[in-house]
């Protein structure tokens, strides 16, 4: 298929399930405490609990948790439940580290969601709301490329075998009419499992020519000289998928439902402001980065990048299955159930207080 077409709709509600492999990452990421003053509420009841272990990564999709923690928003509907942070750099890790009772609930990319519950046979996690959409592009050096037929024949960049970018770039070359073997990356097109945070390096020396890859890693490689070639969202209904979910220790949800509707509240008011303020909001995203990382994204990337994530309470389930049937086409996973991935009901409760319309789980939600 042309890449002006639709993505492929899934003709069942089977999800996906990443590679094994893809849990195979070390340790369980930098953790940090939010302690201070400005940040903890200095009124308000505990809850059930006395601390909430909340992971993310320090990455632009990831921007409800960075803007939530940076302006105290999770922590002022926490009230004296601490906020306890950890920073990941890879979905596998925090997966581990959820499966290890390290974390209790995390902001984490659709394929390693759908991993951590099947290697756990459905028993330790649950999607509980969307963050993000979209923020994904195809990036390639225009002296080697100029049009999207041009990428046979090249080495394209994508972050990690079977995780999101990977599929939807080989669910790509293939609806193109090319072959590519998913497991070794060979054939028509050359795909390369490069982790972003050496992609723009590799870029530099010329080992790769182009990536598909999320924000900002893309807006990185075009302030290097690259151009955007095709934005992911343009392939998709509505220009809609799920590029950052909400997940929750089964464990946790069960003992602790007030601490995960308190969570809840603070991402759905810090996506609400972030909607409403989103230049104060990309500078508050970016403080937390530099507190992470130790250094800012200049304003050349960051410019570029915001524009194209999209902040949604809703995880987009009929997304989720799309990729499903990309995966599978893909040959990268077998088929599984995983009805009941999804627990939305803390989400619509919320909603609903809100005034605001419910949101669906496509027919994967817990009975």
């Amino acid at each position: 298929m042309s890449a002006a077409r639709p993505l492929t709709t899934l003709r069942n509600v089977a999800v996906i399930a990443a590679l094994p492999l893809l849990l195979a990452s070390c340790g369980y990421g930098s953790e940090t405490t939010t302690t201070d003053e400005k940040k903890v509420a200095a009124e308000g009841a505990k809850l059930s609990a006395d601390t909430v272990r909340l992971g993310y990564f320090p990455n632009l999709t990831h921007a409800t948790a960075l803007v939530g923690d940076q302006e105290g928003i999770l922590q002022k509907e926490l009230g004296g439940t601490q906020l306890k942070v950890s920073t990941f750099n890879a979905g596998p890790s925090e997966i581990e580290a959820l499966n290890a009772d390290s974390i209790d609930i995390g902001f984490i990319g659709p394929s390693p969601s759908i991993n951590g519950y099947t290697k756990s046979k459905g028993k330790n996690l649950r999607i509980i709301a969307g963050s993000a959409s979209g923020g994904v592009k195809l990036v390639v050096n225009p002296a080697k490329i100029k049009t999207l037929d041009d990428i046979k024949g090249k080495r394209i960049a994508t972050p990690q075998l079977g995780n999101t970018q990977d599929v939807a770039f080989l669910n790509w070359v293939s609806e193109k009419g090319w072959k590519v073997n998913a497991q070794s990356g060979k054939g028509d097109v050359s795909v390369v499992r490069t982790d972003n945070k050496v992609t723009p390096d590799a870029y530099k020396s010329g080992s790769i020519d182009g990536a598909w890859v999320p924000e900002p890693t893309a807006s990185k490689l075009v302030s290097e000289g690259a151009k955007v070639l095709l934005d992911e969202s343009t392939l998709w209904p509505d220009k809609k998928f799920v590029i950052t979910n909400i997940i929750v220790s089964q464990k946790f949800l069960t003992e602790h439902p007030d601490v995960v509707e308190a969570v809840l509240r603070g991402s759905t008011k810090t996506n609400e402001w972030i909607n409403a303020n989103p230049d104060k909001a990309k500078e508050s995203a970016n403080a937390k980065l530099k507190e992470l990382t130790g250094k800012p994204l200049g304003a050349k990337v960051i410019d570029a990048a915001w524009p194209s994530i999209q902040f949604t309470d809703d995880p987009l389930a009929t997304t989720l299955q799309a990729q499903a049937d990309h995966a599978v086409k893909a040959g990268l996973l077998k088929q599984p159930d995983l009805d009941g991935i999804y627990d939305l009901r803390p989400l619509n409760k919320i909603l609903k207080a809100a005034g605001k319309p419910e949101i669906s789980d496509a027919g994967l939600g817990t009975k």
